[in-house]
């Protein structure tokens, strides 16, 4: 049997969920003789660990729900014997059985010691203790590519659930108001990940509703968020348009009590000119001049192109010859927002919006269209997916470039090998001895 200081507790769930434990003349701490008919359906929530088991104890079965601990006494460490969720517990799975449980009614439950091949812990250590880029880089030639493409969809929707949770949570925050949820994290994204989190507060400082009070005026527009991302406030003085905007916003500002954030959160420094926020904030301005209703529009497109063309703006005139303000810039040229750029706010927050809108709505269409957009959408290209190219893993489309960037932020990452299917049979791989299945 392994060593119970190794293996975590979710190896433990791994072994008894695949039957790979010695199930040869199986008996309970007591003696009797004990046969796993079915070893039940894992719970990834509260509650029993695993549910509608089927167990043959000494000639009786018992059908009901299944525990694991490392310890028999973690039952009583995690007050189990005063939780009705586990009064139908009929066995309990432990790596060491240190004392006998006992049910709320004072029943005993019965108990077993679990153990299994060595080769499946010496498996299991090995991608836990790898310093390589993923855990199974040195055994991933052996993986059948198919293998992993068949775990996509599960990849996929798991992602989504990951964003479509933070967009619930920013919804309630806004007292279900969709337009402004949208649009605080639709700022966001134009931040990308250098400039997201100074984005976000302005647009929590500039909300939608001020927006579309003024969404006739793109000089107002930019007024307003140019105001009050502190950018205005950095010089004293500056050219024609800079001084125009800063008058206009103090005016805006006394009428509508608006704040400013701090103009140092923003950052310049090791950025593409054109990515720049000053181009990203008038891109923004240009947006909401361009597309009033825009969530409303985005939920009635239903081809790739309509959708695209509502984010291909530009920044202002006065952005064309220069990158940051009273500074001209030699050889510039219009700021359009780019493809990949579209593609990006496309990805991560039109489509988890569309597909928690049909959730909430009940319009399922909206779920299929976002993952139908997914799959039409092209390949991303950044470090992990470059990585994964290296491993001979080559994405098709955004569908399976975010899956990709799942497995390896979400799985790889934390070492959760057990719940890739890669790393599953990686673990399971052994020799000579074969578990009865």
């Amino acid at each position: 049997m392994a060593n119970p200081k190794v293996v975590p507790e979710e190896f433990l769930h791994f072994i008894w969920e695949y039957k790979l434990f010695f199930r040869e003349n199986l008996h309970t701490i007591k003696g009797e003789p004990l046969e796993v008919l079915n070893s039940g359906r894992r719970n990834t929530n509260s509650g029993p660990d695993f549910f509608n088991a089927k167990i043959n104890i000494n000639g009786t079965i018992w059908a009901g729900n299944v525990e694991i601990h490392k310890k028999a006494s973690d039952w009583d460490k995690h007050n189990h014997s005063v939780d009705k969720a586990y009064g139908n517990v009929i066995l309990h799975v432990v790596e060491q059985a240190d004392k006998q449980i006992l049910r709320e009614n004072k029943t005993e439950i019965a108990t077993i010691e679990l153990a299994w091949p060595e080769q499946y812990t010496k498996n299991y250590q090995k991608l836990l203790e790898a310093n390589s880029w993923i855990a199974c880089q040195e055994e991933f030639h052996t993986v059948d590519p198919v293998m992993l493409r068949l775990g996509f969809n599960r990849l996929m929707i798991e992602r989504l659930e990951d964003k479509t949770g933070e967009i619930m949570l920013r919804l309630k925050q806004n007292k279900e108001n969709w337009n402004e949820t949208f649009y605080q994290m639709l700022a966001r994204m134009f931040g990308f990940k250098v400039n997201a989190a100074p984005f976000e507060l302005l647009a929590r400082t500039v909300p939608e509703k001020l927006l579309a009070k003024h969404k006739n005026n793109l000089f107002q527009l930019e007024a307003m968020l140019f105001g009050s991302s502190g950018l205005l406030h950095e010089e004293l003085f500056g050219d024609e348009y800079f001084m125009q905007l800063r008058n206009e916003f103090g005016f805006l500002s006394k009428k509508y009590k608006l704040g400013i954030i701090e103009g140092h959160l923003w950052k310049f420094m090791r950025m593409r000119p054109v990515n720049f926020p000053t181009i990203r904030i008038s891109q923004l301005a240009k947006l909401s001049y361009r597309s009033q209703n825009l969530f409303a529009k985005i939920i009635e497109c239903t081809k790739l192109d309509d959708l695209r063309k509502l984010f291909e703006v530009k920044a202002s005139e006065y952005w064309d010859s220069h990158y940051r303000f009273n500074k001209p810039a030699p050889a510039c040229y219009s700021k359009e927002l780019g493809e990949d750029s579209i593609n990006t706010l496309i990805i991560n927050v039109i489509i988890p919006f569309l597909f928690v809108y049909g959730e909430k709505q009940n319009q399922h269409h909206l779920k299929n269209r976002a993952l139908n957009f997914l799959e039409d959408l092209p390949p991303e290209n950044n470090s992990i997916i470059r990585n994964w190219n290296a491993l001979g893993v080559h994405a098709r489309s955004a569908f399976e470039t975010q899956a990709l960037l799942q497995l390896k932020n979400k799985h790889c990452e934390k070492r959760k090998c057990l719940s890739c299917s890669i790393g599953n049979k990686l673990v399971k791989h052994i020799q000579n001895i074969k578990p009865v299945c």
